[in-house]
């Protein structure tokens, strides 16, 4: 008679061992998940442009642009229109006379929408049998005409305020190093702010506008990741820190909308990109470097908000103290 071995029970470490390899699985699926679905699904969303013409021609282009995808509304004169773009109440538009199409666009305000605009004029024009002219009201500048050093200015973004709150945690650890770290992040955010700022303006000439506002903002911008990484870690430790690191990369990288704009996002998506650090920072620095601060309060006060997060934790940190060391008993200690 054979007998049957049954095979033993996973140790411990065999046990460790598969849940690291499911949970590593699972960041791996979250993080396609985080950069492809908003890719998929990108394109214009309730995009707002501005129309001027005649009556019957506005009513023509309103209703053939009715949807989802477009947000419509109707100027006086092209005066008005443009008006309306300088202001970022609308970020295409389309002026319509006699045998004749002006399609207006801003490329500072997204590469992306403005494709799309261009292509819809030229797509009313064909119909209308007329012939069309696009003029840039926002381009970006002359030596980086496709806005390639703003759209890079991500990773500086995300990366300076989250390599900062690494090493200060790791050369000023603990309770005692807390002030430290404060006072390192507030000096971080300023001195990498402007000189991101110097770089993108000065060395590539990838920014316009006055460059000590778009460097306030910058510093804003990191100061808002270093502060509350800061703060995740004082009050939660390393979990804390990971946790403000993922929901950055994973969700504050893809959805900042840096290229294309919070409009050619899907609306839920475009709400939560704009609320992280990334999306602000982005927003807030192409309304400072292009269009004269305008659009600049909200990304600023998102920000702002983020530090006096980050500030309040530490402080929540502070006020708790150190750890009271475990003290063991003789007895005990003498039993182990």
């Amino acid at each position: 008679m054979t007998q049957q071995i049954t095979p033993p029970a996973p140790t411990g470490q065999a046990r460790k061992l598969l849940a690291v390899v499911v949970g590593l699985a699972a960041a791996v699926v979250l993080m396609l998940c985080a950069f492809a679905l908003p890719s998929v699904n990108s394109g214009p969303h309730e995009l707002p442009v501005g129309v001027t013409g005649s009556a019957q021609a506005t009513e023509a282009v309103t209703g053939a642009l009715s949807g989802d995808e477009w947000n419509v509304t109707t100027y006086d004169d092209e005066t008005d229109l443009k008006s309306a773009m300088e202001n970022r109440d609308v970020m295409g538009g389309i002026a319509m006379t006699p045998g004749h199409v002006t399609v207006y666009t801003a490329t500072a305000g997204g590469s992306q929408p403005t494709a799309a605009v261009t292509a819809m004029g030229n797509g009313i024009a064909q119909q209308q049998h007329a012939e069309a002219t696009v003029t840039d009201l926002k381009p970006f500048p002359a030596d980086d005409p496709k806005g390639a050093g703003f759209a890079a200015a991500a990773f500086p973004m995300i990366f300076g305020g989250m390599i900062p709150a690494v090493l200060l945690t790791r050369l000023f650890p603990g309770h005692s190093g807390l002030r430290r770290r404060l006072a390192g992040g507030v000096g971080v955010a300023l001195l990498a702010g402007f000189a991101v700022t110097a770089f993108l303006q000065f060395g590539t000439g990838s920014l316009s506008g006055g460059y000590l506002l778009s460097s306030l903002g910058m510093s804003l911008g990191l100061g808002a990741l270093v502060m509350t990484l800061l703060g995740l870690e004082a009050l939660m430790g390393m979990a804390g820190f990971g946790l403000g690191a993922a929901v950055v990369m994973l969700l504050g990288n893809p959805l900042s909308g840096l290229a294309g704009g919070a409009h050619w996002l899907p609306g839920g998506w475009a709400t939560l990109g704009q609320i992280l650090p990334p999306g602000a920072s982005g927003s807030l620095l192409r309304a400072n470097a292009f269009f004269d601060g305008t659009g600049a309060g909200t990304p600023a006060l998102v920000l702002g908000c983020w530090v006096v997060f980050g500030l309040v934790l530490m402080l929540v940190a502070d006020r708790r103290g150190p750890k009271a060391p475990v003290v063991v008993p003789e007895k005990q200690a003498q039993l182990v």
